[in-house]
């Protein structure tokens, strides 16, 4: 499905209320578009460890307009199934992606920095003038 208004339509069919009891947790599954405006958003949310998550932040269940009970687990099973056709693991997402060297470096905390580095809040480390000689990855030499 392409919008998340035919998911919540869907779960309308299914479980009753309206429109607006589930469109909130089918947002939140494609909040990620954000990121990435294609089908691979669905990485980040759309497998078993995000609809688990979905149920920690809106609860176990919802009462929708009906007042019907409707656990949240089956909301979020549902809007991956219409997607994907299956629940896949966040494992299975992962073993996609292809190690970068990137990805594979790093730096022991309690090792000096290199003169002339800055380390960032989000924990990177970058220098002043952009070098692209990390395969893709932009570095900043001071």
């Amino acid at each position: 499905m392409a919008h998340c208004y035919y998911h919540a339509l869907s779960s309308v069919r299914k479980w009753g209320g309206v429109v607006e009891d589930y469109l909130p947790l089918h947002q939140w599954f494609d909040q990620s578009k954000a990121i990435f405006a294609d089908p691979r958003h669905r990485a980040l949310r759309h497998h078993a460890e995000g609809i688990f998550m979905l149920e920690t932040l809106f609860g176990p269940t919802i009462l929708n307009a009906d007042s019907r009970v409707v656990p949240v687990r089956l909301v979020g099973e549902q809007h991956v199934r219409e997607d994907l056709g299956t629940i896949p693991s966040f494992a299975d997402w992962g073993r996609l992606i292809t190690p970068q060297d990137w990805m594979l470096r790093g730096h022991r905390l309690d090792e000096p920095m290199p003169l002339g580095t800055v380390e960032t809040a989000a924990g990177g480390a970058f220098s002043g003038e952009l070098s692209s000689a990390s395969g893709g990855a932009s570095v900043v030499e001071i």
